[in-house]
């Protein structure tokens, strides 16, 4: 049973695991909440707050070992960092939106609004974890006990809340957290001729098909680069700043992201990885690898 984010006036010491889903202690709300349209990642069309017809009584997903053969490939990408339990388990306190349907619309809401604060947490807990973060350490702790205030918050205050002004304040934090990390990434860095390869690459830079196989990418900045069906097997990317970046069928067969910055379960789900592919600890093998 997941437990709420300790109450407390200082942010806690950095913890990912109550980010990480636990559908069993979801109410379905990924399923319900969200609306999808038929594309390459969903064969069908749905509202927002209509559930899923494929969504058991149980709240467990009738095809989930299936999905991508069904045709539900952006279920399999989709990852909430935890916030379906704790707004299931601790913002309405294990009352169901199938039992009390007159919960279902603030639940939904304050799911849409969890989901961008467990986020938000993933990156800052991640940064602090970095031990060259230590020279801004207070801010994020600062920025971070604010987060868990919000995740912790009635559901009256989610439905109406908007984190965009918490993610703007983190937002030069974990610039500068990834810049520290990065430094020293550039500092152990590989042949001259790789490091030059490296730092041709900027954030936001479309990539996408990009032939980087076997690329040496530690300490690039690679912030919301388009990577879609890029040739990253077998690079390179530790201390590669991630954040934001599109990595759907990137192939990264053989490729080591074990320190890779800011990578989320999301962003491998979308990718095609295999045995020799090196992930965080923090995150799982896809299934589909």
């Amino acid at each position: 049973m997941p437990h709420s984010h300790p109450a407390s006036s200082e942010a806690t010491r950095p913890d990912r695991s109550e980010l990480r889903a636990d559908c069993s202690a979801c109410f379905g709300l990924c399923c319900a909440a969200l609306p999808f349209t038929a594309s390459a990642d969903f064969p069908v069309d749905k509202a927002a707050g209509q559930p899923c017809t494929h969504l058991g009584e149980d709240y467990g997903c009738g095809i989930h070992a299936r999905l991508r053969a069904e045709g539900y490939r952006g279920c399999s990408v989709f990852d909430c960092f935890g916030a379906g339990q704790q707004v299931s388990r601790v913002t309405f306190h294990g009352r169901s939106w199938r039992e009390d349907p007159g919960t279902a619309r603030s639940m939904f809401a304050a799911f849409g609004v969890m989901r961008q604060v467990h986020e938000l947490l993933w990156y800052l807990a991640e940064a602090r974890e970095l031990a060259t973060s230590a020279p801004i350490d207070a801010e994020l702790r600062e920025v971070q006990a604010e987060a868990e205030r919000l995740s912790r918050a009635g559901a009256a205050e989610l439905e109406t809340c908007d984190p965009g002004g918490l993610r703007e304040r983190a937002k030069p934090l974990l610039r500068r957290a990834s810049a520290f990390a990065r430094e020293g990434a550039h500092a152990r860095g590989g042949a001259r001729g790789r490091a030059r390869e490296r730092d041709r690459i900027h954030a936001g830079e479309d990539l996408m098909g990009a032939k980087l196989r076997g690329a040496d990418l530690r300490g690039a900045d690679l912030r919301g680069a388009y990577l879609i069906a890029a040739d990253l097997r077998g690079a390179d990317l530790g201390r590669a700043d991630v954040i934001g970046a599109d990595f759907r069928d990137a192939r990264l067969a053989g490729a080591d992201l074990s320190d890779a910055l800011f990578l989320t379960q999301a962003q491998a789900n979308a990718a095609h990885g295999d045995a020799k592919t090196r992930l965080p600890a923090m995150l799982e093998r896809p299934d589909h690898w």
